[in-house]
């Protein structure tokens, strides 16, 4: 049997760190810099205690931009923003584990029947097997992401234990549990990811990679994005 093709490497700035005033020229700088995808990170003041944006900024954005539009929804109920996002143009919809573990079925079909891609996140708590029914279900999510922070603010340093969710610990499993298990997966991580930390992050096994305030604050953040990219398909060459 062949082995399973690794996951495309895809770098996805979290415009939580663009200016906000200026949101449609940001996307259009940050794809033709090279991103792959715009992270909208999408918070209720519930499940998290930051308030940021909603279905209406995704829809506006949309009329500027064919990115893909991976929207992380930090929120208590996700059920209730899929029918919006999806009218909005969302093109991922990535929930919490923490918040869905009775209808996470039922959320997973209703994300896909609205045409967007469903992704499963978990909390740097949150044991790694929680997500292991998701990917294996009949109905699966197509990507798992790993916040390396606490979730709601960004700018925040990373956090490198995390990278233990990725080798069986004493608290955590991670990224490279996940890849050993799910080759092909997208597993996306998320929390101060830059040129100085993508290194450990990219060989555990993460394809897909947020990164703000590091692009944002950049002197030139193409080169911050390339140097991202380098780092994943140097770490999935090395195997």
């Amino acid at each position: 049997m062949a082995a399973a093709a690794a996951a495309a490497a895809k770098i996805a700035p979290s415009m939580l760190s663009s200016d906000f005033a200026n949101l449609a020229s940001e996307a259009e700088r940050m794809v033709r810099l090279g991103a792959d995808w715009l992270h909208m990170d999408v918070m209720d003041g519930h499940f998290v205690p930051n308030l940021t944006i909603g279905a209406p900024v995704i829809e506006s954005l949309r009329k500027h931009t064919k990115a893909y539009l991976d929207c992380h929804l930090m929120v208590t109920n996700p059920s209730d923003y899929v029918e919006a996002f999806g009218k909005a143009g969302a093109s991922g919809f990535t929930f919490h584990i923490e918040v869905t573990r009775d209808n996470w079925k039922e959320l997973i079909q209703s994300i896909k029947a609205k045409g967007m891609r469903p992704g499963v996140s978990l909390k740097p708590g949150t044991p790694v097997e929680d997500v292991f029914p998701l990917v294996e279900a009949e109905t699966p999510v197509e990507l798992v992401l790993v916040m390396t922070v606490e979730p709601g603010f960004g700018g925040q340093k990373f956090m490198p234990e995390m990278m233990d969710k990725v080798i069986p610990s004493k608290f955590f499993w991670g990224v490279r549990t996940l890849r050993k298990k799910y080759p092909s997966l997208d597993i996306e991580v998320d929390g101060g990811l830059g040129p100085s930390t993508i290194d450990v992050a990219a060989s555990a096994g993460a394809n897909c990679i947020v990164a703000g305030s590091s692009v944002f604050g950049a002197a030139d953040p193409g080169q911050v994005i390339s140097a991202l990219r380098k780092s994943v398909e140097a770490s999935q060459i090395k195997g």
